[in-house]
């Protein structure tokens, strides 16, 4: 049994037993080891809705394994309820707050060990920021994929209809189908946006459960695999396995080759740097890059493929894909089961894990290999690219594997934005030209807290004038369910000064994904020499001056003062 770490803190203050004891633990509870089961459960969203049936089977396997739980919670927030409005600049700091809250949480006592519950863009990048931080034994529940969409569709199809309404182009009667439909059920949204994403890195990491990273939220198994880590964390409690000694430089590697092969998030270039942080690693950019030129991309899922998540889990999940690229992993990398990658994936064909997911596929008569597709059968490598130039000196980030060949390079004049909102008006309005480069600065972790743009890209992928020839080019960040070209995480930021700064209506950018470039060569629409336009640059970065901005207070005043650049992860320094 685990000698319990609260002794000495209960030894120094007679308090402390009581204050259990008076939330109804028994006294042999309050010798029990004492695991903290933290979620982010609450009226929120449907990532987090369900949360608390989760956490009360996690409680519940702690009881089995002979400890005691103690429920804690901090609600998260949902990028989908802040669209369009000042609202979205909230959503990254949260998840700053959010990952404070668990090292509040975890530092009140010394626990034996730590289960974090959640699923979404934040939260679990939150969780994986607190599980570094604090270093005990921990292990992550994600919360699931929402199940599928009336006609394999997601809850991304707001970004059309809301476009289209826009223009007075959608019935009552098409809008409230979609109200009613587009998120069937708890979980997280069904494509590989940020949530999937980031639920996926968990397990890659190792800090979730084997097969347990976009389970369909309503199925039992779920259920059962939060009630298996309650029991698990006891082990790793027993053993010592801490967090840090999961998270190593060779899981981090794994997890992003994962990422590569599943067309993941450009966010995770925000949120997996910030969790190395924690643990005094720098995570570097190009690696993802790197690592995107060695390591096919293999899914067809949505925003960039056919296919939803649960399809995805159906398929295998992230441990069929682990085993089509084993060769590229380290397999002796140690996880929350107590063994390595390479028993776990052992262990998971002699269970029939794959067997059992794959006869829940059958049910809708697609090919596994429709979905998870063979490295053998696939050409594309990677699904990011990091690219550097005179707008970018300190680098940006575009998922390639979204934008349609023909603008794999680009060359287009500037229309220029000091807002996200001014911008998507004036697509709306008709007021963009085909072959444009829109520009929207000032939107960066410094300047407004570094906003998604999903709303924006939408309306131009749904602008048969735009789509497919229009680039988008920002200081923010773009929903991990973008499509098009859009480049995002442009550094130094403007409000630092970056050239973003200084680009003009009418100047000429220059996209090179192949290159990874994205360069100012030209104004007024004529192409000039490069050194004729760094000197340009310089005449406009002496004579400019920051323009006023919303004012801040609270905890957005405090994370735009302190953020780190959106290439190094954008985390409070």
């Amino acid at each position: 049994m685990v000698k319990q770490r609260c002794q000495d803190v209960r030894n120094l203050w007679a308090q402390v037993d009581a204050l259990m004891l008076g939330m109804n633990w028994s006294e042999e509870d309050v010798e029990k080891p004492h695991i903290l089961v933290d979620d982010v459960q609450g009226d929120s969203h449907p990532g987090s809705f369900h949360l608390d049936v989760l956490n009360d089977e996690a409680c519940i396997g702690v009881y089995e394994a002979g400890g005691k739980p103690a429920k804690f919670h901090v609600t998260d927030i949902c990028d989908g309820w802040a669209q369009g409005h000042d609202g979205m600049n909230y959503i990254l700091a949260s998840r700053e707050i959010m990952a404070d809250m668990v090292q509040i949480h975890a530092s009140v006592i010394p626990w034996d060990g730590m289960i974090l519950l959640s699923g979404c863009d934040k939260s679990v990048p939150a969780h994986l920021m607190a599980a570094a931080r604090m270093d005990i034994p921990t292990i992550h529940i994600p919360s699931g994929s929402m199940r599928s969409g009336p006609n394999i569709s997601t809850s991304g199809l707001a970004g059309p209809l809301t476009a289209k309404a826009k223009k007075g182009l959608v019935s009552h009667r098409e809008m409230r189908d979609f109200k009613l439909t587009g998120c069937p059920s708890c979980g997280a949204c069904q494509f590989m946006g940020t949530a999937s994403t980031m639920q996926c890195m968990s397990e890659a990491l190792g800090l979730a459960l084997p097969g347990t990273a976009l389970m369909p939220a309503t199925f039992m198994d779920i259920r059962r695999y939060a009630r298996m880590a309650g029991k698990k964390i006891l082990e790793l409690a027993d053993k010592n396995i801490t967090a840090g000694k999961i998270l190593t430089p060779a899981a981090f590697e794994n997890a992003i080759k994962v990422h590569a092969a599943i067309g993941g998030s450009t966010n995770a270039l925000l949120h997996l740097p910030a969790v190395a942080h924690e643990l005094g690693m720098e995570l570097d950019p190009k690696l993802f890059d790197r690592i995107g030129q060695q390591i096919k991309y293999l899914t067809n899922i949505q925003p960039s493929g056919k296919y939803v998540t649960e399809m995805f889990w159906f398929a295998g999940g992230v441990p069929m894909i682990q085993w089509l690229i084993k060769d590229e992993l380290n397999l002796d990398a140690v996880t929350v089961t107590g063994n390595t990658l390479g028993e776990n994936l052992h262990q998971l064909w002699q269970d029939g894990f794959f067997e059992r997911c794959l006869n829940y596929l059958k049910t809708y008569g697609i090919p596994a290999e429709e979905i998870i597709k063979a490295p053998e059968r696939v050409t594309q490598y990677g699904s990011i690219a990091v690219l550097d130039g005179n707008i970018a000196p300190d680098g940006a980030v575009i998922k390639y594997s979204a934008v349609v060949p023909q603008m794999h390079r680009h060359t287009g004049m500037a229309a220029v934005f000091d807002s996200e909102e001014d911008a998507q008006a004036a697509i709306i309005a008709g007021q963009i030209n085909p072959g444009a480069v829109v520009v929207i600065r000032y939107e960066g972790p410094k300047g407004s807290g570094m906003p998604e743009m999903f709303m924006t890209t939408d309306a131009i992928v749904f602008d048969e004038r735009l789509n497919g020839t229009v680039a988008i080019v920002t200081d923010g960040r773009f929903s991990g369910a973008t499509r098009g070209p859009c480049i995002g995480h442009v550094s130094p930021e403007a409000v630092e000064g970056g050239p973003i700064a200084f680009i003009q209506d009418g100047d000429l950018i220059e996209i090179d994904l192949a290159a990874r470039t994205i360069s100012l060569v030209g104004t007024g629409g004529i192409r000039q020499e490069a050194d004729t336009v760094a000197v340009l640059l310089a005449e406009r970065k002496s004579a400019w001056k920051l323009p006023e901005l919303k004012p801040k207070k609270g905890i957005l005043k405090r994370y735009s003062q302190n953020a780190v650049s959106a290439m190094a992860g954008a985390y409070m320094k």
